[in-house]
């Protein structure tokens, strides 16, 4: 897999909060004009796109900034359960730590942070603009 898209209202907020889960960003770009369209089906489109490298270097977020045409539709309030694709996850080393420090950037707990079985401790959290984010911390 190369990368997860991701659409988002407010593009720096998200590579803040990404950075602070340990991702760097690769680069940034404005994507425009017809040819844009015509992978996308959307036409004459406008996007400022942010791409974020996870810290091992396997897989990238694509963060996404419509700009034109206007967002259509928005899922980030959909229950966990929704059709679709609804959260990307992260492995953390201290989930604790991850949540006081993802708090301070607006981040809040969904449910619980629980504990399956002697394997994982794992949560999930709303993050920038209420995107659906999991974490999970591996018991050793």
């Amino acid at each position: 897999m190369d990368n997860v898209g991701i659409v988002v209202d407010d593009l720096e907020g998200a590579i803040d909060f990404f950075r602070e889960l340990g991702l760097e960003l690769e680069g940034r770009a404005t994507i425009e004009g017809e040819w844009a369209g015509r992978v996308t089906g959307l036409g004459d489109q406008r996007v400022e796109i942010a791409m974020m490298r996870m810290p091992d270097g396997h897989g990238r977020l694509e963060l996404s900034r419509f700009l034109m045409p206007a967002v259509v539709a928005d899922h980030r309030n959909a229950p966990v359960n929704a059709l679709g694709y609804l959260r990307v996850m992260f492995a953390v080393d201290d989930i604790d730590d991850t949540l006081e420090k993802l708090g301070e950037r607006g981040a809040q707990l969904v449910g619980e942070v629980v504990q399956y079985k002697d394997v994982y401790r794992l949560c999930y959290i709303r993050g920038p603009g209420g995107l659906l984010i999991g974490l999970a911390q591996e018991l050793r």
